[in-house]
């Protein structure tokens, strides 16, 4: 994974915006570890954290077409951190509506 792919990462979920956010805050700031953050900032869309040496962590949440929420991840430092994140959220599964048969043949005109 070269440097851009993890300094944004993206993920896509059944969680509903509001849900993500809640999940993050209480995820990056109840770890005890190396990587501890805390909250700095929060709107609507996003959650923002700081870390060791004042590093920036920041979370934001849309919903998109289909049902699914997009969860964006941006930092320098945390990118395992977001990874391990998003494997917490339920995955969105795109399921294709396929024609029945009978219509697919009729498209085909055999």
């Amino acid at each position: 994974m070269n440097q851009s792919q993890r300094t944004l990462q993206e993920y896509r979920t059944t969680a509903t915006p509001a849900e993500v956010l809640a999940e993050a805050k209480v995820f990056f700031t109840s770890r005890n570890s190396l990587y501890a953050t805390f909250l700095d900032r929060e709107g609507p869309t996003f959650v923002s954290f700081r870390g060791q040496g004042g590093e920036e962590l920041i979370i934001a949440a849309a919903a998109v077409d289909g049902g699914a929420t997009r969860v964006t991840g941006s930092t320098y430092l945390f990118d395992m951190q977001i990874a391990r994140f998003f494997t917490t959220l339920p995955p969105f599964q795109l399921e294709e509506t396929l024609l029945p048969e009978s219509a697919s043949a009729a498209g085909t005109g055999t």
